[in-house]
């Protein structure tokens, strides 16, 4: 590779196996179809990566991000929050966290419930009974 071009970009991007890594990011995102920043004048991808870092029409910051969030399998999103499950016993226990109507407004408030009901509620919770598999 151009041994001038490695040396101007050591100033931007201090670590040099992370140099590698976003260069060669950048070098695959060209090969892809990206739009270069800088002209090409008859180098390789690699080459063309590592001039855009160093005169700066690429930031290392970006590059990163983009590596990262290419590399990802799961990508979190914001889901809205899960609505509220009707209640299943209605033991004292499960009373003390059941929806009340203010009537007026519509908006549903719940009572705060202690960790001693809460307990006393699980308390209570039978396991579901077993069924034999048939055809064993």
């Amino acid at each position: 590779m151009a041994r001038v071009t490695v040396e101007d970009c050591i100033d931007k991007v201090e670590n040099r196996f992370e140099l590698v890594l976003l260069a060669g990011h950048r070098a695959r995102l060209l090969s892809s179809g990206a739009p270069l920043t800088i002209d090409r004048d008859r180098d390789k991808n690699p080459v063309v990566a590592l001039r855009e870092i160093a005169d700066e029409t690429i930031t290392p910051d970006d590059l990163k991000e983009q590596l990262i969030h290419s590399l990802q399998k799961y990508v979190e999103v914001d889901e809205p929050e899960a609505e509220t499950v009707p209640l299943l016993s209605s033991s004292p226990a499960a009373a003390a966290v059941a929806p009340q109507s203010s009537g007026d407004d519509g908006d549903v408030q719940f009572d705060r419930m202690s960790e001693e009901d809460l307990l006393r509620g699980l308390e209570n919770l039978a396991p579901p009974t077993e069924t034999e598999e048939e055809g064993d």
